[in-house]
């Protein structure tokens, strides 16, 4: 039998709610590198007591927020805040490709 203190967090994809995470359970330094996308959203969430923040792309809040509360269940999300990217999402994750040399 389960010890009654840990609970089963659901399996929840991310792409099922039109999101991405793009780090988990994070610190505030890392999340604002100014490389990231422009559309990424902090959100921080409690579990079991101790709190988390995740870096994640979405395509409405309340697509983020449904992910997070199906996953930990009520009273986890405790704020959503915009991300720090500075890049156009269009070109997030986009590799420059090789230059040909001329003849």
């Amino acid at each position: 039998m389960a010890d009654q203190n840990t609970r089963n967090y659901l399996s929840v994809l991310p792409h099922e709610y039109g999101c991405e995470i793009l780090l988990e359970k994070t610190t505030l330094d890392k999340v604002k590198d100014p490389s990231f996308p422009n559309d990424a959203y902090c959100i921080w969430y409690k579990v079991e007591e101790e709190t988390f923040m995740d870096l994640t792309r979405c395509r409405k809040r309340v697509d983020l927020f449904d992910m997070y509360y199906d996953k930990y269940g009520p009273g986890a999300v405790q704020k959503i805040d915009f991300g720090y990217g500075r890049t156009n999402p269009k070109l997030w994750g986009i590799k420059p490709s090789e230059k040909k040399k001329k003849r």
